[in-house]
């Protein structure tokens, strides 16, 4: 199984993934693998009650997945577990600054067992991405920014393939006044110097209530000169390097970005190594919902904060993105916390804590944060084709020209009146009534009511008055339904004229005498 492998590995794994990708090796030893081996052995479980919970699916096939290189290890846990839980083939691309840990996760398959063919791992650029996006394959699954997701679902726009996609944010982490704020200052830590900031969730604009705007900042940039930044081999150390001179290059612009559109940029008095792609941990205070760097994701240890004074303009605040992928709300009033979360556009919501996993709980983003999730029941489901529902064939409406004339139920003929029957009665789809209407002893037809109520009222005597204007017009309009589909039955009457029944003629009784003179009838 890969998920013993992987975990008989972790430690292998945890130094591969800090050289790879610069993160601290306390991140990738503490939460980056234990987090992947649990996905492997969450969805094992999964491919166990597939039939139970999902009859009638069946895989998608061939699954072209392309992961980024913020969590090299982990993000391919969350997509190769689900998919080869649920009998999918895999070809996967690995980051091109990161494909260390894809390789020797290949490596350690091929050891357990795992059938030639059924995961492939594909390394190179955007191109590579590219190619695999366009090939034939059954289900692109793809985790990255939101350009290149944009351009991957035009790619797969009219094509059979299922897509997937877990895209950028820009995450709001909301502080109002009555939250603890030491803890607060802790979530912040988590939520946006976590793995250098470059997380696709990372609470990169923190909303603060006027009312604690000072304490808060004050707290904020006290803990931020506390943070070591330094080897990410050092288990000492809380912030490691950024991940290529690219990315490095792209935070620093972003930054002079919102510098320029009026942030003042706060950072701490630390040492930086000599060498390396480092950035030190940064406050962009007062920078405006227009700023550049509160619109624009930055994928790095820098985070605007921004005041508001009422709940209302935090949750204006919170939803002034194209994003929607994650937010943190910190408030001592769990009703109040609710009420915010209920209003935030967001796929992801913490309530006092941030970056909070499981791989039994689903994870994704809505509006430009993309769509599906990924772990726990949505996540094995996205690689599962669901059955095509059969339609029922139609039935073609009676024709009722066609059927024969009807035909006086005094002739000992069928009445052919067209009706509606309903479970054997003679009623309406809304549990209406019907009643006869007859006019000088004969049957003319049936009088519908679609309520029990007005039906029985319009049978008591002097009851026509006290019906509404409703129910009086569709009591007519079911009479001239009646009539109208036995036109030719009333024409037919009406030229001929009606013959009176014949009256019984009365017996005769014969007259006899007894010989004792009395007189005896018999009836004949």
């Amino acid at each position: 199984m890969p998920s013993r492998a992987t975990c008989k590995n972790a430690r292998f794994l945890a130094v591969l993934e800090v050289l790879d990708n610069g993160k601290p090796i306390r991140e990738a030893r503490d939460i980056d693998i234990p987090l992947a081996i649990r996905h492997f052995y969450h969805h094992a479980g999964w491919a166990e009650l597939l039939a139970d919970e999902f009859p009638g699916h069946a895989p998608h096939g061939v699954c072209g997945q392309i992961i980024p290189w913020n969590f090299p290890l982990l993000m391919l846990a969350w997509k190769v577990a689900p998919a080869l839980a649920a009998g999918n083939t895999v070809v996967l691309k690995p980051a091109e600054y990161t494909p260390l840990t894809a390789l020797a996760f290949a490596e350690i398959c091929a050891e357990v067992g795992l059938p030639k063919g059924v995961l492939n791992i594909v390394t190179g650029d955007g191109a590579t991405g590219a190619a695999l996006v366009v090939s034939d394959v059954d289900k692109i699954a793809f985790t990255g920014s939101t350009d290149v997701g944009r351009t991957i679902r035009r790619a797969t726009a009219g094509t059979p393939k299922a897509l997937a996609l877990e895209l950028g944010g820009k995450s709001p982490f909301i502080v109002f006044p009555d939250a603890d704020l030491d803890a607060a200052v802790e979530g912040v830590v988590d939520a946006i110097w976590l793995n250098q900031g470059q997380v696709c969730c990372a609470g990169s604009r923190i909303l603060v209530s006027e009312a604690i705007t000072r304490d808060f900042t004050d707290r904020l940039t006290a803990r931020l000169g506390k943070l070591h930044i330094g080897d990410p081999l050092d288990k000492c150390t809380d912030m490691g390097a950024i991940v290529h001179p690219t990315q490095l290059a792209r935070i620093r612009e972003l930054v002079s970005a919102g510098e320029a559109a009026g942030a003042t940029l706060t950072q701490p008095e630390t040492q930086m190594p000599a060498m390396g792609c480092y950035f030190a941990p940064g406050l962009l205070i007062g920078a405006e919902p227009a700023n550049p760097a509160s619109t624009e994701e930055i994928f790095g240890p820098v985070a605007t904060l921004t005041t508001f004074r009422t709940p209302a303009e935090a949750v204006q605040l919170a939803n002034n993105t194209r994003y929607g992928l994650s937010a943190s709300i910190w408030s001592e009033n769990i009703t109040l916390a609710l009420d915010i979360a209920a209003q935030v556009k967001a796929g992801v919501i913490w309530v006092n804590c941030t970056n909070q996993f499981d791989a039994a709980a689903g994870f994704g983003g809505m509006r430009e944060s993309g769509f599906r999730r990924e772990g726990g029941c949505e996540g094995i489901a996205a690689y599962l084709r669901a059955p095509e529902v059969k339609s029922k064939p139609e039935t073609p409406a009676p024709d009722f020209k066609a059927m024969p004339s009807p035909t006086t139920p005094a002739s000992g003929g069928i009445d052919r009146t067209p009706k509606l029957y309903i479970g054997g009665k003679q009623t309406r789809p809304d549990s209406g009534h019907s009643y006869t209407i007859s006019a000088k002893g004969r049957e003319l037809g049936l009088a519908h009511l679609g309520s029990r109520n007005a039906v029985e009222a319009a049978h008591k005597a002097g009851a026509w008055g006290k019906q509404t204007g409703h129910n009086r017009a569709q009591v007519l309009y079911c009479i001239a339904e009646n009539l109208a589909a036995r036109q030719a039955e009333c024409e037919a009457r009406r030229k001929t004229p009606a013959t009176p029944p014949k009256r019984p003629q009365p017996q005769l009784r014969a007259r006899s005498t007894t010989p004792l003179g009395r007189a005896s009838s018999t009836a004949r």
